[in-house]
């Protein structure tokens, strides 16, 4: 079987960092191109849908809040995933992936904190409060801040990696108590319903929407992940240039001094 058709070595011709820049050069255009058009698709459908019942005009911020919230999850998995990578499989790409896609998820989780809470006051009142939903999800936020913290407190790039995967790994148990906090404890927010077992609840005016709008910003996620993870493969090239070329002027300093 030949190399190009067997996926695993595919995959694994995708470690080259060389490589992969090449197939994100190819990629980042269309993928934001898609995210572009998309966006503005399910932004069109969402002014068109028609008000809730119960909610009015406000619910139409739960076409960018949900989003952001669903994607403040998939980030951080995407992370743990990464961290396995690190940990497990040694991949090259792994700890470039966690590191790039950090500020990006906390972008994310603060948008969706900051649109909730937007939402939060006409419905109930008051801006905050701190039921378990809300809390787990500012606890994602303050554990995408201490993996930001962590990769950039350590010069040793691969102690920093080790360190970030650990503890991503670790905060993993917070992404099920995000998803089913409105299930086992009595809150405010919500339950779910979009993903369930019996179908979603919400009406399809107002699904459909909110599917787009979410597929907009996964397209979105998408391309700025690999934008980030570019830019960080290119920075750690630098790096290591800028050290060999320190080690080659020592180098010859210390032959000028010899002789």
């Amino acid at each position: 079987m030949s190399e190009t058709a067997n996926p695993t070595a595919r995959l694994a011709a995708l470690a080259n960092p060389t490589r992969f820049l090449a197939l994100a050069d190819r990629l980042v255009p269309w993928l934001a191109a898609a995210a572009g058009l998309v966006l503005a698709a399910g932004l069109a459908m969402a002014f068109a849908a028609p008000e809730d019942y119960q909610q009015g005009i406000t619910v139409r911020i739960m076409y960018i809040h949900v989003p952001f919230a669903w994607l403040s999850m998939f980030c951080y998995t995407l992370m743990a995933a990464s961290a396995l990578g690190t940990l497990v499989w040694r991949h090259p790409l792994a700890d470039v992936s966690l590191k790039a896609a950090a500020p990006i998820g906390a972008t994310f989780t603060a948008l969706a904190l900051v649109t909730g809470s937007i939402w939060g006051k006409p419905m109930w009142g008051t801006w905050w409060v701190w039921d378990a939903r809300l809390t787990s999800v500012f606890v994602l936020f303050l554990m995408y801040l201490g993996i930001i913290a962590l990769t950039r407190a350590l010069d040793d790039q691969g102690r920093a990696a080790r360190a970030a995967a650990i503890l991503t790994l670790v905060g993993f148990i917070n992404i099920p108590i995000i998803k089913f906090s409105v299930d086992w404890w009595n809150t405010l927010h919500q339950p779910a319903s979009v993903f369930r077992l019996d179908g979603p609840t919400i009406h399809s005016s107002l699904l459909w929407p909110l599917l787009i709008s979410a597929l907009g910003f996964t397209f979105l996620f998408l391309t700025l992940h690999l934008m980030a993870m570019r830019a960080e493969i290119w920075r750690r090239r630098v790096s290591a240039m800028r050290r060999l070329a320190a080690r080659a002027a020592e180098g010859r300093l210390a032959e000028g001094g010899a002789s």
